[in-house]
């Protein structure tokens, strides 16, 4: 079955010198642009990721230092991945919980913004979990008998990643041919920024989800503690956490105003 698409889709897959969002980097990506029509376009690019890529993570994905020492730098690349990503929705394994995350805080240090307010994002795995718990190589298997032989290649997941949605939507009647519904039954716990530090309470209101504020509303404890603010600006907190809760605090600035 092909995709029921209202507009392009971008499928990705990054290759990383870790898995902290925070201060790992893309040593890999490769983007699969689906169109409504069902033309299709790609590019994989090899990243210098500007730091040394440990040799338990080199294991994983066969990337070592001396593959990427002659390759662009994220920032380089930068504004052709935003270009191609650019007025489409999202789609990937494990990518809501991973890949987008990451990607955002690189386009945000390269200086680009970057945002999923009107951007839907089909997590692939959470789907598969959802039906059957397994990997990638096994969803590969189960629902397109193919093996993965080139897996935590970056190009090579992204294609299979592209071609078990497909074939999930073949499977399972109950699964709509529409990004918007694809991508709420692949969302998990819903939260305002990637990393999950600030969700949503019943109401639909911003909480912190951790430390001593954990479930307050973070507009009020910005009022009654605008240190706290400061604080997380200056901590190791992902960027785009950082601008989700700048954007909140402008919103109370405004709203005071009117």
């Amino acid at each position: 079955m092909e995709l029921n698409l209202k507009r392009p889709i971008c499928f990705f897959d990054l290759e990383t010198t870790g898995i902290n969002i925070s201060k790992d980097r893309i040593v890999e990506i490769s983007i699969l642009k689906i169109f409504p029509n069902g033309t299709q376009e790609s590019k994989t690019w090899l990243v210098n990721p500007e730091m040394p890529i440990p040799a338990e993570t080199t294991a994983v994905h066969g990337i070592d230092d001396a593959k990427v020492a002659n390759e662009p730098i994220f920032k380089t690349l930068a504004s052709k991945v935003n270009e191609m990503i650019k007025g489409c929705d999202l789609g990937g394994f494990n990518s809501n919980r991973f890949d987008i995350p990451l990607l955002a805080e690189e386009l945000l240090r390269a200086g680009l913004d970057f945002d999923m307010k009107n951007t839907v994002a089909i997590d692939v795995q959470t789907i598969y979990h959802k039906m059957e718990k397994r990997t990638l190589s096994a969803a590969y298997k189960f629902y397109c008998d193919k093996d993965l032989t080139d897996a935590h290649s970056a190009e090579a997941d992204t294609l299979a990643t592209y071609e078990v949605l497909k074939s999930q939507l073949d499977k399972y009647p109950e699964l709509e041919n529409d990004t918007k519904f694809l991508a709420e039954f692949s969302s998990r716990k819903q939260f305002a920024d990637f990393a999950g530090f600030i969700t949503y309470n019943e109401d639909g209101k911003e909480v912190f989800s951790f430390g001593k504020h954990k479930g307050k509303l973070v507009e009020q404890i910005m009022e009654e503690e605008p240190g706290y603010f400061g604080w997380i600006q200056k901590a190791d907190f992902p960027l785009y956490t950082k601008k989700v809760l700048t954007a909140i605090r402008l919103r109370k600035l405004n709203n005071s105003l009117l």
